[in-house]
């Protein structure tokens, strides 16, 4: 069992203490955290959330409170898994390698930063996850990173958390502004992809911009 690990005054500790009676609970009139990245956050800290029957770690349907269908959530445990607390996250050697290798560039717009400026990033948006990643280990190769992971900025990050989220939701892909252009697939999500399959993301420029650049620049030379 655990007590409340968020500070006070933040809507996490709120919301907490709201499902801490282990019910659902509506996230448009009784919870205040709205970001699918803020879920993602609890359960990277072992914080176990409930799921609908098609694994979706939230359920949608009528609220009797504000009589709108919504999306609900719910804690299934008050018990940390310890494992999955330590799996989700990365080492600071990691981390610091991970930086390196990438050369603390900034895929969004190509900046070299500061380390601590930079966060590290799964191509694969967590939204999407079904189960808990495999363990990051120190000795992952140069080539693993970089099928992996991505540097971005805090405020970047939180950008390609919505343009993912609206996504899973939708079914709507995301767009590098002003610039409607996949590599691979089109404007929507394949629908004989299933939802929590990486290979639904190809050809998004939020999942790898990196290609997503050399992919459209390979398409303008040819067409110049």
């Amino acid at each position: 069992m655990i007590t409340n690990p968020f500070k006070d005054t933040t809507a996490s500790n709120y919301d907490f203490n709201i499902m801490s009676d282990l019910k659902w609970h509506c996230t448009k009139c009784e919870l205040k955290s709205g970001q699918a990245k803020t879920w993602q956050i609890w359960r990277h800290n072992g914080i176990q959330l409930d799921t609908d029957e098609k694994g979706n770690f939230y359920k949608t349907f009528l609220c009797k409170k504000c009589n709108n269908k919504t999306i609900h959530r719910k804690l299934k445990s008050l018990t940390i898994l310890e494992e999955t607390k330590t799996r989700s996250g990365l080492s600071r050697k990691l981390t610091k390698k991970i930086k390196n290798i990438l050369k603390c560039e900034e895929a969004l717009f190509l900046r070299k930063m500061e380390e601590r400026e930079l966060e590290v990033d799964h191509k694969f948006p967590q939204i999407r996850w079904n189960k808990n990643e495999e363990e990051n280990k120190n000795d992952m190769t140069e080539k693993e990173i970089e099928q992996k992971f991505i540097l971005l900025t805090r405020s970047n990050n939180l950008l390609k958390s919505r343009h993912c989220e609206k996504c899973f939701k939708t079914g709507k892909r995301g767009n590098f502004p002003g610039i409607y252009y996949w590599f691979k697939g089109g404007k929507n999500w394949d629908k004989k992809i299933e939802k929590h399959n990486k290979k639904g993301c190809e050809g998004c420029f939020w999942n790898d911009p990196y290609t997503w650049r050399e992919k459209l620049n390979n398409l303008v030379n040819k067409i110049i």
